[in-house]
């Protein structure tokens, strides 16, 4: 089996990887290591915890001098703050023994901040769209020394909407470049990208979307309803030493919100969530906790949980089904990683059986169906999305039914004043002496001018 030191890297990183314990390349790292260090445009498509993330930074690291320069020569994309971190501690791992610069930045942090950071100057940036956009446009951050772009989790980055800042980030670098893209699905959008902005890629795949890790144990359960799950999930939990770390994911915000209230009471102290909602510091002390093990119950969005470094989970449970069979597979992805066994359960209600089938169509392998265990209380209560429509409309009607009443009503005596005319104006006259009148309009002005 081919090993790090057959890979023709320098001496520092070696002795980077020995620090680190590490001894084989994955099947990633050992195919884009010799591409990427060609020059030429590449594009990798792996499943996540492949080891992409070392896949473009072996390379790079590989061939980057020591260089006084201010401006940056390598520049990483990614989707997320979190990813942002992560990558850049890649970096800082590998280059350990090397004297490069590298710097992330994202937003959520004062501007003025990361401006200061960039004229300090920096080897490498790794950034997210949006930050790295308005760096560019501040005119702080100078990009024509860019050698190579490095684009991470990019169907996620389209998916989040960042296509305008990438687009115009382009124009922002030169034209000479190389372009390295790694992807764990190739989507429409992921192709059009390439074939406007890349010449002639070479394309690596490593374990295609719908091919299940042989080393993941996969089961399901039909369960009715949101709160039968609930049920269900506290049951498997209560077992601490076989649910020992579990990252169980949640379809949107709000349920995953709604998730981490009805289980906060049964398990207060083990458990934490991050969406895109959350606060920069509070999703990243969570991932800490989960990692250290203080926390053993992570609740997580998809795009969130997209390419973080979540070390030894025992179990991801597939809260929802999802809709696109390719998710199905980057959420496995997150267990049964470095060769250990991981296990896999996934809940489906009937509403979710046709996307399960679609996950199982595209892995060619139907997943094992267990019972619902007898304790398990079937639960009546049904969230506002599982209700039906006629009683979503009815919800907020009072049990009094509306009766319409007639179109026209009595006056008030206030309002039963009528216009009283000329003998009005001489009722007023008998009261105040005389009429009130208007003084002449604009005497003022016309007197000024005179």
């Amino acid at each position: 089996m081919i090993t790090f030191k057959d890979l023709d890297l320098s001496n520092p990183l070696i002795n980077a990887i020995d620090d680190l314990g590490f001894t084989n390349p994955t099947f990633i790292q050992k195919d884009a290591f010799p591409v990427v260090r060609s020059g030429k445009d590449v594009v990798g498509i792996a499943q996540t915890g492949t080891g992409k993330t070392f896949a473009y930074i072996l390379p790079i690291l590989r061939d980057l001098k020591f260089s006084k320069q201010q401006n940056p020569r390598v520049m990483v994309l990614v989707p997320t703050r979190e990813l942002v971190l992560q990558v850049v501690e890649e970096f800082e791992k590998l280059s350990k023994y090397m004297s490069l610069r590298v710097l992330g930045v994202y937003g959520g942090v004062n501007l003025n901040r990361h401006k200061q950071a960039v004229a300090e100057g920096c080897d490498i940036i790794v950034a997210t769209p949006g930050r790295l956009y308005d760096l560019g446009l501040s005119r702080v951050l100078k990009l024509k020394s860019i050698q190579k772009l490095v684009i991470d989790e990019v169907d996620v980055m389209l998916d989040l909407g960042f296509r305008f800042q990438i687009l115009n980030i382009f124009d922002l670098l030169p034209q000479r470049r190389q372009n390295i893209m790694f992807s764990a699905t190739m989507t429409d959008d992921v192709e059009a990208l390439i074939d406007e902005f890349f010449i002639a890629p070479h394309k690596i795949s490593i374990a295609v979307s719908g091919t299940p890790l042989d080393n993941i144990k996969q089961v399901c359960y039909d369960i009715p309803n949101f709160y039968t799950k609930v049920n269900l999930l506290n049951k498997l939990l209560f077992d601490k030493e076989e649910f020992s770390k579990v990252l169980i994911f949640a379809p949107n915000k709000r349920n995953a919100d709604r998730l981490f209230e009805a289980l906060k009471e049964e398990f207060p102290a083990q458990l934490c969530v991050i969406h895109s909602n959350k606060t920069q510091n509070y999703r990243i002390r969570s991932i800490e906790q989960f990692n250290r093990g203080d926390k053993r119950i992570l609740i997580a969005t998809d795009v969130i949980a997209r390419g973080l470094d979540l070390q030894e989970i025992t179990h991801v449970i597939n809260f929802d089904t999802p809709n696109f069979p390719e998710n199905y597979m980057h959420r496995i992805g997150r267990t049964g990683r470095a060769e250990h066994e991981g296990k896999s359960i996934l809940f489906s209600t009937e509403k979710e059986q046709e996307a399960k089938k679609r996950i199982e169509e595209l892995m060619n392998y139907t997943i094992p169906k267990l019972e619902i265990p007898d304790d398990v209380q079937i639960s009546k209560q049904l969230t506002e999305e599982e209700r039906p429509k006629e009683e979503v409309a009815n919800k907020n009607r009072t049990s009094k039914e509306y009766v319409p009443g007639p179109a026209f009503h009595e006056k008030k005596d206030k309002n039963k004043k009528t216009n009283q005319g000329g003998s009005y104006r001489r009722e007023i006259a008998k009261k105040y002496k005389k009429p009130k009148t208007r003084s002449p309009k604009n005497t003022s002005k016309k007197n000024k001018k005179r």
